[in-house]
């Protein structure tokens, strides 16, 4: 028999006894998987594992385990103010291994979660169902991460949708009330387990468990671990975007002030457009339905920005979607015609690509771009869009090492919509931009950061220089140059390549996929 948390024995599978596990849907609020199960069962407990399988794979100082760790922080005290003695149970180590020993040991005969639809998760989830299943534990999972997910929004002869705007339009039909409801978690918070704040947390090599000086004064065990227990390093996160769904909260309220210029200013990076919300959407610290149920009522009453707002929250389930049908483009093109291309290659192309991970480029919006990322975790999406059509279409690389570098470094980081974003700059994707159509990185600095105040919060080697000058400092003349204090090549790098010269290149790379001749007036953005 297992040992129970509380010191005991596991006993057979009880069905008035569920679990929820808690993965990328960090809030207690409107969360579909607890309400289910406290609507069900008469003791709910609820659990987040630190999957060790994910976590051996990033660097030890990474601001994703650190948001979510503050997030868990959040969490655990919301469930506690739902009912007194209620709280999150945290696991460190591999989840196909933690979950079906945690539910043995609590007895329990359910296990609720959320969908993840990255084939790992659905791997992984498969694995631990079939684990408890035949151990006659039932196991449920529900839709929460995505207004309508897999096969909910079909064409009229019932396959998925490779075109945004036609998907977009059925699924503003399709949408109603109903989709976009809360989930009253709270009318059941009374069959939250009261004795989940004396189990404590079970962290390697951590014996007794860790006591905090206000969980002792609560008389509440420290169950959410700090970075150094699981091997992690401290590192900075804007606190702007940090306190789990609290913060989440904050954040909305703010940007609805602003939401009726959304249309007008989203695509300037040094002006404040963004909801900065994408972090808080990808961990679940704020339920997609509060947002869409917003966007979608303000929209109906005639508001731009609110409807450009709600189109970006579509694009969001249409590339979940897509990597539901179609899971080979995770590592392939949707479109399998764009493999054939070859991209560059070799010592010259590897220290391209590092210049570019660097800021080096010497392309003023793009190395401050990547600076941003670099220093923050956030890129603004105008500059995603730029800097991943520099990588493809100007130094020739592949796409798929880009989109592994914005995995690495994005606190954002979504799957389907990284990879959605990416194939689209290379024109291998649904409903990607043509393959002709490839981004000046100057015209796009001087029209979306015209002043170049992005550029210079992010290049302060460059913050004398003049708007005329700052999108391109090779075009200015020497004097002119050191009149700002910039010396090309020294504390500022020159050009790593043309432009003009790059874009033919990319027309030539790409001929292997286009079966007709290119368009006439085949211009760049």
């Amino acid at each position: 028999m297992n040992a129970s948390p509380t010191g005991g024995t596991s006993a057979v599978p009880d069905p008035d006894t569920a679990l929820v596990w808690f993965r990328r849907d960090l809030r207690a609020d409107d969360h579909a998987a607890l309400y289910h199960a406290l609507k069900r069962h008469r003791r709910v407990y609820c659990a987040f594992v630190l999957d060790t399988d994910i976590l051996e794979a990033l660097p030890r100082a990474d601001r994703r385990v650190a948001f979510i760790l503050d997030a868990l922080r959040v969490l655990d005290a919301d469930l506690a103010r739902l009912s007194d003695g209620a709280g999150l149970l945290v696991r460190h180590g591999q989840a196909l291994q933690e979950i079906p020993a945690l539910v043995a040991a609590l007895g329990a005969g359910a296990l609720y979660f959320n969908h993840d639809d990255e084939p790992q998760a659905l791997e992984r989830d498969a694995a631990v169902g079939d684990a408890l299943l035949a151990r006659g534990v039932a196991v449920q999972s529900f839709k929460d991460h995505v207004i309508f997910e897999r096969s909910e929004i079909l064409t009229g002869s019932q396959q998925p949708y490779g075109v945004f705007t036609p998907y977009k339009n059925n699924w503003l039909k399709t949408v109603n009330a109903f989709y976009l409801s809360a989930y009253p978690v709270h009318r059941y918070a009374g069959h939250l387990a009261t004795d989940a704040a004396r189990i404590p947390v079970q962290i390697p090599d951590q014996t007794p468990p860790r006591m905090s000086a206000n969980a002792a004064t609560q008389g509440r065990a420290h169950r959410i671990p700090t970075l150094a227990d699981i091997g992690f390093e401290p590192v900075k996160v804007n606190p702007m975007l940090m306190d789990g769904s609290d913060g989440a909260q904050r954040l909305f309220k703010e940007f609805l002030t602003r939401i009726d210029r959304y249309d007008e200013t989203r695509d300037f990076p040094a002006v404040k457009g963004p909801s900065y919300l994408s972090v808080h959407l990808r961990f679940g610290t704020l339920s997609i339905r509060q947002l869409a149920r917003e966007a979608h009522a303000r929209a109906m009453q005639g508001n731009a920005g609110a409807q450009t707002w709600l189109s970006e929250l579509v694009w969001r389930d249409f590339y979940h979607q897509v990597m539901h049908h179609h899971p080979h483009v995770v590592t392939s093109a949707y479109r399998p015609e764009y493999d054939r291309i070859q991209w560059a290659s070799g010592p010259d192309a590897d220290e391209m690509f590092q210049a570019w991970c660097e800021g080096r480029t010497g392309y003023p919006i793009v190395d401050a771009a990547m600076t941003q990322l670099n220093e923050t975790g956030y890129m603004h999406n105008r500059l995603r869009m730029v800097t991943a059509s520099f990588l493809i279409k100007d130094l020739g690389i592949d796409w798929r090492r880009g989109e592994r570098y914005f995995a690495q470094q994005l606190l954002d980081y979504d799957l389907a919509a990284n990879n959605g974003g990416w194939q689209w700059a290379a024109s291998s994707g649904c409903d990607a931009q043509p393959y002709f159509r490839i981004f000046n990185p100057v015209s796009q600095s001087e029209k979306f950061d015209a002043d170049g105040k992005f550029i210079k919060r992010y290049l302060p080697a460059l913050e004398k220089l003049p708007p005329k000058l700052i999108h391109a400092p090779w075009t200015a003349r020497p004097v002119e140059l050191q009149a700002c204090g910039v010396t090309l090549g020294e504390n500022y790098p020159a050009p790593i390549i043309r432009h003009e010269v790059a874009r033919m290149a990319t027309l030539d790379r790409y001929s292997v996929v286009k079966d007709r001749k290119l368009p006439a007036g085949a211009a760049q953005a």
